[in-house]
């Protein structure tokens, strides 16, 4: 299955867990990321500290945090299309026992 690729140019903290990206086709996602903010890797994001530490990966064009949480580009600029899934997702992971 073929899919475009993307890469993440810029990034802006715009609110709590809310970053604008921007992309290389030069379109933007506004993305609340609290929704998905759960299980092992990604719920350590909850403490804003560590949240407002992302930084842009310049090898891999995406997202990254200082605790190995990122976000697949592809995911990140079809995020309207994709959040519905990826809150299940962090619902299941969160009655997972650690």
């Amino acid at each position: 299955m073929n899919h475009p690729i993307y890469r993440v140019e810029s990034f802006e903290i715009t609110g709590q867990y809310q970053l604008r990206v921007r992309f290389d086709d030069q379109t933007e996602q506004t993305i609340d990321f609290q929704p998905v903010l759960a299980g092992e890797v990604y719920g350590q994001l909850r403490d804003l500290k560590l949240f407002n530490q992302v930084k842009l990966d310049p090898e891999v064009h995406t997202l990254v945090w200082p605790n190995g949480a990122d976000f697949d580009p592809a995911t990140l600029h079809d995020w309207p299309d994709q959040v519905e899934a990826m809150t299940a997702r962090a619902k299941s992971w969160e009655s997972v026992p650690v």
